[in-house]
């Protein structure tokens, strides 16, 4: 039987598509490789968003090809697609896939004439991700996805429904619908079909135990109507929303090519948090980006505490090569930006902190996910407002949703009651 191994590099769409592969080829006789044995085929899934990512790619490639000497490599993904000739010299490799879309024609070269659909498991993990949308056309100025990923695509919403259908039958207990630009679910489908609200809407009257979250959206894109839907199921889809800000600087936004004011940003977050019961508000700020001032760095800040994000991903800028902000001359220092991410990531633990002591004396559902080695009879999940927890219970909860009380805050997560033993 031939073995395989997997590396996945990037976000959510990549984990997704490789665990495409992965069910393809296991379905072909491939097992995964155990210890150190012997590999026949190592699947790389670049990603390329920063040149960061690039160098990790290349470093993940390398160490296959010295470890696994024998082994074929074959790298796919968003570096792949943009540095194809580079990838192809390097060793072990020896096939370059450039185009997501052509994953069911490497399947079929290996054999497997009729490519599944989609997926029936996400590997031992008891949250899944499902890809329902592809391509970006935003043209973020600092952004290179829209060159590596330029088609928009959304699958049709009755493939996704079987695809959740199958995951939760085989023991899913949360199911994260994602895209490369999730807002735009929709766009080139038949108006019955269209929007990503009624697509929520449908995957929420499923059947079965499981709930749902929505990844990152633009916040113009958390329409009235997707609010509702949210609304009218609350114990189905995840009170929480992840919407990407970047900057709180309305100069900032205009340079980065983001197509909205700081005002409606934070107006629709205020709309969303009218709507939703206690809603968990998280999101990704772009700090030291050329031309950012100490004025627009504090305007950041000051719309940060506003809105009350209870976590925020801070990133420092770093110029993307084959970008437009890779050109602007006003780069801003690098003492400067580590100043300002250290500065702006203790007021994201402060607001995260605070919004974990406001769910203190409520009931959470809660996804248990492992047991506390130094605490026997405690375990850990994540709530549905995307807080880490700390219950009590027995391990027979372990991959189950539970319904908990919240009772303290400690050492960056909630303290909970005993969970309900299914």
């Amino acid at each position: 039987m031939p073995t395989l191994k997997t590396v996945t590099l990037g976000c959510k769409v990549n984990q997704y598509e490789t665990e495409y592969v992965r069910g393809g080829l296991m379905q072909l006789g491939y097992r995964e490789a155990v210890g150190g044995e012997p590999v026949d085929l190592c699947i790389v899934n670049s990603c390329t968003v920063t040149s960061t990512a690039d160098a990790k790619s290349r470093k993940a490639i390398r160490r296959l090809a010295r470890v696994y000497p024998r082994a074929e490599i074959i790298v796919m993904g968003c570096y792949a697609t943009r540095a194809a000739e580079e990838v192809a010299t390097m060793p072990g490799v020896v096939e370059v896939l450039t185009d997501k879309r052509r994953l069911p024609d490497l399947l079929a070269r290996f054999g497997l004439l009729d490519p599944p659909e989609g997926i029936s498991a996400f590997g031992r993990r008891h949250r899944a991700y499902v890809k329902v949308q592809d391509g970006c056309r935003m043209g973020c100025s600092y952004c290179i996805i829209p060159s590596v990923r330029p088609v928009l695509a959304s699958r049709a919403p009755d493939e996704v429904i079987a695809e959740i259908g199958r995951l939760v039958d085989a023991g899913h207990r949360e199911i994260v619908i994602t895209g490369i630009h999730l807002g735009h679910y929709g766009a080139e489908l038949t108006a019955s079909e269209a929007g990503l609200a009624r697509l929520v809407g449908r995957i929420a009257r499923l059947d079965g135990e499981f709930r749902l979250r929505i990844s990152s959206i633009e916040a113009a894109e958390a329409t009235p109507q997707l609010l509702a839907v949210m609304a009218d199921h609350p114990t189905r889809i995840c009170p929480h929303l992840h919407l990407s800000m970047q900057s709180g600087s309305d100069a900032v936004l205009r340079r980065m090519n983001r197509r909205y004011s700081v005002r409606q940003f934070v107006e629709r977050c205020e709309q969303v948090r009218r709507q939703l019961d206690r809603p968990a508000l998280t999101t990704d700020v772009i700090v030291g980006f050329p031309g950012e001032t100490d004025e627009d760095f504090a305007a950041t800040c000051r719309v940060v505490e506003a809105v009350g994000f209870s976590k925020v991903h801070v990133f420092r800028f770093s110029p993307r090569q084959g970008t437009p902000a890779a050109e602007m001359s006003d780069d801003v220092a690098a003492a400067v930006k580590q100043r300002r991410a250290a500065e702006l990531s203790q007021l994201a633990r402060r607001l995260g902190h605070e919004f974990f002591e406001s769910l203190v004396g409520r009931r959470l559902q809660v996804l248990v996910e492992t047991p506390v080695e130094s605490r026997p009879g405690s375990l850990r999940g994540t709530s549905a407002r995307y807080v880490p927890v700390e219950l009590r219970g027995k391990n027979e909860l372990l991959g189950r949703l539970t319904s908990v009380n919240a009772t303290a805050v400690a050492e960056g997560r909630i303290r909970a009651g005993r969970g309900d033993t299914p």
